[in-house]
């Protein structure tokens, strides 16, 4: 399958300078940003989902995510990304599924996750291509899907450093639930950033059972 311009940019020299930028404590960056840790937000979105679920991270670079999730005690863990030097960190944790593929043709059966998530991913996701990324999460997740993105009430494009067409803020909840009107909004929740007033959003959808 022909790589999209956004999926060349992540393969290369950027994806590889932005997994290297990335690393440390996630809790500690993101009670920075936001003032609340990503342990507390799990643990505010997944506090029904069990710990035995088979969960997957669409575009989990490092695995920094994964990494909060099993110290929660989430012990079924998978992650999907295109850029080697992040896949070959995130393997280092032998306790992750970690598998080299595309959102646009995620390499599993309909169904095999309880709950597929992204976090800052879809933000760069050409907005003509999101339907097919939600068509992928939604075919491969049999329950749950959860995203943490940036939020905007319409699209609006975004210079991410220096460079044009990479980045887009949007209501990702609204175009989920645009895509697949039988999805059921269990939770969501606006985040603005301690230092400035951006606005980020984390979701949690339930497909019908």
């Amino acid at each position: 399958m022909k790589k999209t311009e956004q999926e060349e940019f992540w393969t290369g020299e950027f994806g590889n300078e932005y997994t290297i930028r990335n690393s440390g404590d996630w809790d500690t960056f993101y009670k920075k940003q936001w003032g609340v840790s990503r342990s507390e937000l799990n643990k505010e979105f997944l506090s029904s989902i069990n710990k035995n679920a088979r969960i997957l991270e669409v575009g989990c670079n490092r695995a920094n995510q994964l990494l909060i999730l099993e110290n929660q005690g989430y012990s079924n863990l998978w992650g999907l990304e295109i850029n080697k030097k992040a896949l070959e960190i995130a393997r280092e944790n032998k306790k992750f599924s970690i598998v080299e593929g595309s959102a646009f043709d995620i390499p599993f059966k309909d169904g095999f996750f309880d709950l597929v998530f992204t976090s800052g991913v879809l933000i760069h996701i050409a907005p003509d291509d999101l339907p097919q990324i939600i068509d992928e999460m939604y075919r491969v997740s049999s329950r749950y899907l959860w995203c943490f993105e940036y939020y905007s009430e319409t699209c609006k494009e975004i210079v991410y450093r220096g460079h044009e067409n990479r980045l887009w803020k949007n209501n990702f909840l609204r175009i989920f639930m645009d895509q697949y009107s039988d999805l059921i909004l269990i939770k969501e929740k606006k985040l603005k950033y301690l230092e400035n007033e951006n606005v980020d959003m984390m979701f949690l959808l339930e497909k019908p059972q």
